[in-house]
């Protein structure tokens, strides 16, 4: 009786829907790493100047 197939696929519908669910929030939750970008010098430079951490002599 609840075995014929028009369950069975609404069934694999609701897995799929919670999977993308589950995947969404854990992938939402992850701290985003960027592996590949790494900083110019100058980049680092203005920073610390900005910050104040370097003198404009040493700028």
């Amino acid at each position: 009786m609840f075995y014929d197939h028009h369950f069975i696929r609404m069934h694999s519908v609701w897995w799929i829907v919670v999977t993308l669910i589950i995947l969404f929030i854990v992938f939402n939750t992850l701290p985003y790493r960027s592996y590949n970008s790494r900083e110019d010098p100058l980049d680092i430079l203005k920073k610390r100047f900005a910050r104040g951490e370097i003198e404009k002599e040493d700028y």
